[in-house]
Parts: C-alpha cells; structure tokens; sequence
C-alpha cells in the first residue's frame, strides 16, 4: 500500500490551507497528496493551486460538506 502524505487542513481560513498544501508539494515533489478540507472554495483554490503545479486532483465529497481531495503526480 502506497504511503501517502494527509494535510488536514479542515477548519483553517484561506489562505492557510492553500499554503499548507504548496508546503507539502514541495516537501514531496511527486507521488500521491491527501488534503482534506471543509468548504467548497477552499477545494477550489487548493485545485487551482495543484493544477498550477502539474498536479491531478480527484475529489470526493464526504458528510457535512467536508472534501477528501488526493493529488498526483
């Protein structure tokens, strides 16, 4: 099982977790990213920001309007 790296960022305003995220794609430079979120403009920025960089993003809508997004490169 591949080990992927979680930013949980849920609960933080933008642009905290727009940052957190470019921090760990830094950090890591490619492979798998778990970032998860609670607020649909925050899923917005942190896809704009993954796309921006070459990242692909999938995104699964969970309870309470919260978002598990994993990114890929």
């Amino acid at each position: 099982m591949e080990d992927i790296k979680v930013v949980d960022a849920r609960g933080l305003s933008c642009p905290q977790p727009v940052m957190l995220t470019r921090q760990a794609i830094d950090e890591i430079k490619k492979g798998s990213l778990g970032v998860l979120v609670d607020s649909g403009t925050t899923r917005d920025n942190v896809s704009r920001l993954a796309n921006k960089y070459g990242w692909s993003v999938d995104i699964e809508e969970k309870a309470e309007g919260s978002y598990r997004m994993v990114l890929r490169k």
